[in-house]
């Protein structure tokens, strides 16, 4: 009998070990998808009653839909992205993240969706004197810390300060404690210029080219989901008329 319990035993510790929960399974049981995010206007924002909207977050509370789940969004600091998704305190990265290198190693990455660039903004009386990357040598820029921005400001060796999202580089630039900043054209596009809130910035010289995607945890099946979403959303026209409402959908990526 001894033995027979033993064996029984080692067998179910087996079969506990074979079994790993999946990462839909674990966001079903909890009945929540919590999306990591930055705000980050046209992608994750917030209106006037405080609600969450957005291009990424219209998606984010589309795909939760289709999962039977609601979705929370998170506020994290952009540099913690991959510890706040290893750590479970978020279950997404989905806020106009650039496919970086280490992004792609660190997570699983959706298949791209949006075309970007960084791209520098500067005060709009001085746009012109600043459309070369000579030009711009030797301005102080306002980057994002742990973004595309950041990494592009030292792969150009430009003196950069480090804040807390993109939004916070706009106002150092419109404050005048930053010469300059580089963030997301989209973001650009949207907060920049003649009707909105920073008529007084200009953006002028785009450093390269990127795409998003979002970022899920390594070896997660939620990945192969949303890349069917996206699919299935893009043919449908869904995706576009949501693109359409916040004025990005010349940056998609057919799916």
């Amino acid at each position: 009998m001894k033995k027979f319990l033993l064996i029984l035993a080692v067998v179910m510790a087996f079969c506990s070990c074979a079994y790993a929960e999946t990462d839909s399974e674990y966001v079903k049981a909890k009945g929540v998808l919590v999306v990591g995010i930055t705000d980050f206007k046209p992608m994750d924002y917030k209106n006037e009653k405080g609600e969450w909207i957005g291009f990424d977050a219209d998606l984010a509370r589309a795909f939760a839909e289709s999962l039977g789940v609601k979705v929370e969004f998170q506020e994290i600091e952009w540099n913690n992205k991959i510890l706040e998704l290893n750590g479970k305190n978020i279950d997404c990265v989905w806020n106009g993240m650039t496919l970086t290198p280490e992004v792609k190693s660190s997570m699983s990455c959706s298949n791209p969706y949006c075309n970007n660039a960084q791209i520098v903004v500067v005060p709009a009386d001085k746009a012109s004197q600043y459309e070369t990357l000579e030009a711009i040598k030797n301005l102080t820029f306002a980057v994002e810390h742990g973004s595309a921005g950041n990494e592009q400001a030292k792969a150009n060796g430009l003196k950069c300060v480090e804040v807390q999202d993109q939004a916070t580089a706009l106002m150092e630039v419109a404050s005048g404690t930053a010469d300059a900043a580089i963030i997301d054209s989209l973001m650009a596009a949207a907060m920049v210029g003649k009707g909105t809130g920073y008529e007084n910035l200009a953006y002028t010289l785009p450093l390269n080219s990127e795409e998003y995607g979002v970022g899920f945890r390594k070896g997660s099946d939620l990945t192969f989901m949303l890349n069917a979403f996206f699919e299935a959303g893009y043919n449908d026209g869904s995706i576009i008329k949501t693109a359409e409402k916040y004025g990005i959908q010349a940056a998609l990526i057919k799916q």
